[in-house]
């Protein structure tokens, strides 16, 4: 169900029917102020809240995409867009669909997925990446909860494999799962884990990629073949130990791979 209001305050908790449980809640607030781009976390009410900046471009795709996917979920939307900004976003949107089997003009052709060292061979072996939810079940030993659980994101955030597309976001969780918190500090010293560059073209032809509005996403699992480019490791970028930064480490990993796919990835903070 939509809950549709003008403007959403931290406090307004009874937009929700009782009934509603706290994980099946989720807002998507359309702002028009500060300098980011996107923010996500629980707010003081406790629910899960999206505000995206409408001074940056997408945000028309963004609000349809987020509405057409957690309605497939079966979440409450607390949706605080305005009519005449959700009438130029379903406009815009039109034909659109938010796990579209083709790559939109301002999506990435390569998406990227960080994880440790030590999952690496485990993704290796497995030939393929597997959902937090998937790993969980598999094995014996494994973390609590994922680091995303810091945030307060949604327990079904654990179905799927986010990517990003160049930025330092990945290495930021790999940093992060070190210190057990979230740390944001892309100068600081971590262990460096690997960087994988996978083929968005073909993951979205093959109708694999999901989009919410938040992220782009796979469910459940990504085979390595045919979609893996390449994967970016510390000895592969000449450093000269494990031990880097998140800049660091994404802006050679993103230069690499420039030189050797001959592509333009930029590196975003």
């Amino acid at each position: 169900m939509i809950y549709k209001l003008d403007e959403f305050s931290q406090s307004e908790a009874n937009i929700f029917t009782r009934r509603d449980s706290d994980e099946s809640r989720i807002v998507y607030s359309l702002t028009d102020d500060g300098d980011y781009e996107m923010t996500v976390g629980k707010n003081d009410c406790g629910v899960y809240t999206v505000k995206r900046n409408k001074n940056f471009d997408g945000w028309e795709m963004s609000v349809c995409d987020f509405i057409g996917f957690y309605e497939t979920r079966g979440k409450n939307i607390g949706l605080s867009v305005s009519r005449e900004d959700l009438d130029r976003a379903e406009k815009l949107y039109n034909g659109h669909k938010y796990n579209d089997a083709f790559l939109r003009e301002n999506e990435p052709d390569v998406l990227i997925h960080s994880t440790t060292l030590e999952n690496l061979k485990s993704i290796v072996k497995d030939r393929c990446l597997k959902s937090w939810n998937i790993l969980k079940r598999e094995k014996a030993i494994w973390e609590d909860k994922p680091i995303g659980g810091e945030l307060g994101d949604p327990i079904d955030f654990r179905d799927f494999i986010m990517f990003s597309a160049g930025s330092l976001s990945g290495e930021i969780v790999v940093l992060s799962k070190q210190n057990g918190k979230i740390v944001m500090d892309s100068d600081m010293k971590y262990n460096t884990g690997a960087r994988l560059y996978f083929d968005g073209k073909k993951i979205a032809a093959d109708g694999l990629l999901i989009r919410d509005g938040i992220h782009l996403m796979v469910k459940d699992k990504l085979p390595l073949e045919p979609y893996l480019l390449w994967c970016a490791t510390w000895h592969k970028m000449g450093l000269n130990s494990r031990v880097s930064t998140p800049k660091e480490f994404t802006e050679k990993s993103n230069m690499m791979f420039n030189r050797l796919f001959g592509k333009n990835i930029t590196t975003t903070f």
